[in-house]
């Protein structure tokens, strides 16, 4: 809640410092199609969500760089970082779709669908 990270052990908690996210999504695994199709995540540290409405996917291209940040929220308004091959198979794995006269891709989990951006004319 006070926006700090720490390393919890069973015998300290230490404070770090997190550049970006705490954790970076590794892999994901489709199962599924249509209305019933989700998507699997794996992280680094072995957690495993399902993007839906309670785990989140966004993009956030607001950085000076202006290259896509995909993240999927973890727990505890904690996020991860899609690598960029997980984003690949994203990309991949998307739909193009009209959206205020805009071409957007776009995939589903669970329910839910997330645009990962728009697509360059």
């Amino acid at each position: 809640a006070d926006g700090r990270h720490y390393l919890v052990t069973p015998v300290e908690k230490v404070g770090i410092q997190v550049d970006d996210a705490p954790f970076l999504a590794v892999r994901v695994d489709c199962e599924g199609d249509g209305v019933s199709q989700v998507l699997k995540f794996m992280t680094n540290v072995g957690d495993r969500v399902i993007a839906g409405p309670e785990h989140a996917l966004h993009v956030d291209y607001t950085r000076a760089e202006h290259e896509p940040r995909p993240y999927l929220e973890i727990r505890q308004g904690l996020k991860a970082l899609v690598s960029r091959s997980v984003f690949y198979e994203l990309v991949g794995m998307a739909e193009e779709v009209i959206s205020n006269g805009k071409a957007i891709l776009r995939v589903s989990s669970a329910g839910v669908q997330f645009s990962l951006g728009q697509v360059d004319p």
